[in-house]
């Protein structure tokens, strides 16, 4: 049985508090040097030390204060739990933007219902805080989003030549180039393009008016989780393929008009990978 009301309210403020003391750990350390502690799938797949340290304050606090959930982390992996709710953790969303030093990267924590499979959970909480700035994007299943205190929503729809679009790229390089194209053939269509690089922060761009959709490809499970949830409570559509439940393969969001003016259109520019381009790609987020 889904949690009450008060519940997830309950969840929202544990989100809340620990998504503020990990984002104090992470701006504390960008005031000093920052390196690469390591690369993943590629080159520029890059992940720091305070990456790791953030999500291990991240994970210590929940196992302190919700013992029995279960956990997924883009650094430390999953965990299992006994009550049916998972905490899907980006401890930094944006390393590339937080390793220079750019000030626009997010702690994302989200607790949903089942395991941690877009396809398949039901996001009840999430939270999205810029440590940079010290905005802080939030939701709740039902109970709407909200920036800091006041409630936020998307904008009204605009023709499609009025809209400014979000993007991002992924880490391996065929499918950056093939992405690149996309964009490049989109561009002429759309008022203008903006790629900032983080997945959290562009979805609650969109969900608080600053741009009218974002789309991307090979997000995990972690980019999106809080950031889809508080872009659909602002009034967003977020989908994957075919209209179906966004994944690693695509995320659209967008006020539900501009998301169906756009769905053809990125089809036809090849932003919308088929089955087979994801095949290779299928494990790669952003960077």
């Amino acid at each position: 049985m889904s949690p009450s009301p008060r519940a997830t309210a309950e969840l929202l403020s544990v989100a809340r508090a620990i998504a503020l003391e990990a984002g104090q750990l992470v701006v504390e350390a960008r005031r000093g040097a920052v390196e690469v502690a390591d690369r993943k799938s590629s080159p520029v797949d890059v992940v720091t030390q305070v990456d790791r340290d953030a999500e291990s304050l991240i994970r210590g606090r929940l196992a302190e204060l919700r013992p029995g959930d279960g956990f997924l982390g883009e650094e430390s992996g999953g965990g299992g739990g006994t009550t049916g709710l998972t905490w899907v953790v980006d401890p930094i969303d944006g390393t590339v933007n937080f390793l220079y030093g750019i000030p626009h990267y997010a702690v994302s924590i989200a607790v949903v219902e089942g395991e941690a499979d877009p396809h398949t959970w039901t996001a009840l909480a999430g939270v999205v805080v810029n440590p940079a700035t010290g905005e802080l994007f939030s939701a709740t299943a039902g109970g709407g989003a909200q920036l800091g205190e006041r409630a936020i929503a998307v904008a009204p729809p605009v023709p499609l030549a009025e809209a400014l679009i979000a993007t991002g790229f992924a880490y391996r390089s065929e499918t950056r180039a093939e992405q690149g194209a996309a964009v490049a053939r989109l561009l002429p269509m759309v008022r203008d393009v903006r790629r900032m690089g983080t997945a959290s922060l562009d979805l609650c761009a969109v969900a608080s008016g600053r741009v009218n959709a974002y789309f991307e490809r090979t997000l995990n499970p972690w980019d999106h989780a809080a950031g889809a949830l508080i872009a659909a409570e602002a009034g967003a559509r977020v989908t994957g393929i075919g209209g179906g439940r966004p994944d690693h393969r695509f995320l659209l969001a967008a006020h539900p008009d501009v998301a169906e003016a756009l769905d053809g259109v990125l089809d036809a520019v090849g932003a919308v990978p088929g089955e087979a381009d994801e095949t290779a790609a299928a494990s790669k987020d952003r960077p």
